[in-house]
């Protein structure tokens, strides 16, 4: 996939001098539904033998027109994950914008001349609620005017799963109160984030249950305060494990919140590694004990549920 940076406004060159079929939205998590937008798109590309181009942005336009919103902002797939998913799904050209206050405020028709027909789109794909320009004045259908006819709009309607909406406000939601399973379920794989391995108070050695303390991306939305079981990929392995996500609340929340990581039939030293997290189920919530004894108990539960769940699954 080639993936190509532009900063309004961009230069000819910069760009792909073909026809292409273009598909466009934020697609933050690239869930089942914006993957029915790409497949929408892929299908039409390959009728028409053109390469398939999405056009995204660097970051959510709220950041940019309402900064107070920044720190709350957590995405459900960094760039970089938002690569990986949209060329496994057959991109051929990815358009990532840098969504700044001038691209931002963009005349709507002139958004569409530079930005649609100025790609060399010869068929505009899009999920049935897209907009652009000012909030609330623009979406699939004033799109079919400001094509003026260049080039053909696709309109993918709303999906649901079971009865429910597919939407990344709801798979936040579900993430947020650890249902691991509906988000799942939404998203159409394994909810993943990522982070680097760095020295924790090493309390879990002491207990017995050895776990990688993980360092996670600010931007990137973690699941809800409690205990996981979880795939921790390590040097291009994947590994099973319990994680939990919390303030370390027997010893008096000395930490802050943390995500630490206990993998079964692991005793490696990986500080300063690199590492992918697929969470995959939700144990327990977060319980404070009266001692040690107690939480090494529990700990003991939750490595046999881990490995019971894997067993089953």
């Amino acid at each position: 996939m080639q993936v190509i940076q532009l900063h309004h406004p961009y230069q000819p060159t910069e760009i792909v001098q073909e026809p292409i079929v273009l598909a466009l939205g934020f697609f933050d998590g690239v869930h089942l539904g914006h993957q029915q937008v790409i497949k929408t798109a892929k299908k039409i590309a390959e009728e028409k033998g053109l390469p398939l181009a999405v056009m995204t942005f660097n970051q959510h336009p709220k950041i940019v027109f309402s900064p107070m919103d920044e720190q709350e902002m957590r995405y459900l797939t960094t760039v970089e994950r938002k690569k990986e998913l949209l060329e496994a799904l057959g991109v051929d050209i990815l358009y990532l914008i840098h969504f700044t206050y001038d691209f931002g405020t963009q005349l709507p028709q002139t958004f569409v001349d530079d930005y649609m027909v100025g790609l060399n789109a010869k068929v505009v794909v899009a999920g049935f609620d897209y907009t652009y320009g000012p909030k609330g004045q623009t979406n699939m259908e004033t799109l079919k005017e400001h094509a003026k006819g260049r080039f053909e709009v696709v309109s993918v309607p709303q999906q649901s799963f079971h009865h429910t909406k597919i939407s990344s406000t709801r798979i936040r939601e579900y993430l947020s109160t650890g249902q691991i399973e509906k988000a799942n379920e939404l998203l159409g794989y394994p909810y993943q984030t990522d982070g680097v391995v760095v020295h924790g108070l090493k309390r879990g050695r002491q207990m017995g249950y050895p776990t990688a303390n993980i360092d996670t991306k600010d931007i990137e939305l973690l699941p809800g305060i409690g205990v996981y079981v979880v795939e921790i990929k390590v040097k291009d392995q994947w590994y099973k494990g319990t994680a939990s996500i919390g303030y370390n609340i027997t010893f008096d929340n000395e930490t802050g919140l943390t995500c630490e990581v206990y993998i079964l039939d692991f005793d490696d030293m990986i500080y300063g590694e690199q590492v992918h997290i697929r969470w995959l189920h939700y144990l327990r919530g977060e319980v404070k004990f009266d001692g040690m004894e107690g939480l090494i108990k529990q700990l003991d539960e939750d490595a046999l549920a881990t490995r019971q769940y894997f067993k089953k699954n």
